[in-house]
């Protein structure tokens, strides 16, 4: 039964890694990896030489955490929320709700986004047009581009990330509600001694993973919301690697900046690991 799934990492995950080499070689499409001309570590060189190379961390680790630290909380906010709603049909309803953003691509998030604030013709710019006789163009704004990401990542993922805490709620026993209301415990008390301390693992596993993924700042998004004139906070390494790669066709660059992402993500996700387990967490192993 597990052949099938074993199979599939091998040839989609771990063979693949072999294309890792083209990070140390001057790769040209014709000759292929193998016979491309070795580079050795001049295109890491060429990464962290580059003018552009401190910006993007900086840039990429801002928006990182700010993903972590007000990403996480709505998420078991909203799962607290819906786990006291005692009425099935209301509570269903807002499941809907707060879930379906999430299968909407950030195409279709954006033209929603650029609906309600596009300079001339949004419907939040032009109220505030009317009202103030001031333009009001936050797209293009250096000071929103970051709060902007961070609001829209919000919608689209919260309901989504509330199923996990959800499920984890779910195995609560319910034997210990009933021994705290025996004991006069109130909801409150319940939440904060119970339901809190049951989904305090599955918190602590979705923190090691994100921490793990410090890098990744959201390519998607970043790369729609991204324009000329706020490349100074939202250009990160993820952009600068398609431009770099794709459009430049300059593929053993890309390949040596997600090598050193592997690299320094490996590292968080074993030291996060760690740091969970000696403040007595059960880690991820």
């Amino acid at each position: 039964m597990m052949l099938p799934g074993i199979l599939y990492y091998i040839i989609y995950h771990y063979i693949p890694m072999g294309g890792l080499l083209i990070a140390f070689k001057k790769y040209n499409l014709v000759k292929g990896i193998w016979g491309s001309e070795w580079a050795g570590l001049d295109n890491f060189r060429t990464v962290f030489t580059s003018p552009d190379f401190p910006d993007l961390i900086r840039n990429t680790l801002i928006i990182s955490v700010y993903r972590i630290a007000f990403n996480m909380l709505p998420d078991v906010l909203l799962a607290l929320i819906l786990n006291e709603i005692r009425v099935q049909w209301f509570k269903r309803a807002i499941q809907t709700v707060t879930y379906g953003p999430y299968f909407l691509s950030w195409i279709i998030v954006y033209g929603l986004v650029f609906s309600f604030l596009a300079p001339d013709a949004g419907l939040i710019s032009t109220w505030w047009r009317d009202h103030t006789g001031e333009t009001l163009n936050l797209l293009t704004d250096k000071d929103w581009f970051r709060p902007i990401l961070i609001l829209t990542d919000i919608w689209k993922s919260t309901g989504y990330g509330a199923i996990i805490y959800l499920a984890a709620l779910a195995t609560i026993n319910h034997e210990l509600y009933e021994a705290a209301v025996v004991d006069g415990a109130g909801r409150w008390r319940q939440i904060w001694h119970i339901t809190l301390p049951g989904i305090r693992e599955v918190f602590v596993l979705l923190l090691i993973l994100r921490i793990g993924h410090i890098l990744d700042a959201g390519f998607e998004q970043v790369y729609i919301f991204l324009n000329a004139r706020v490349y100074e906070v939202g250009d990160i390494i993820d952009t600068w690697v398609f431009r770099r790669g794709i459009e430049s066709l300059d593929f053993s660059v890309a390949a040596a900046v997600g090598f050193f992402k592997s690299v320094i993500g490996f590292i968080l996700v074993v030291s996060a690991n760690k740091l969970a387990k000696k403040l007595g967490g059960s880690g991820i192993w």
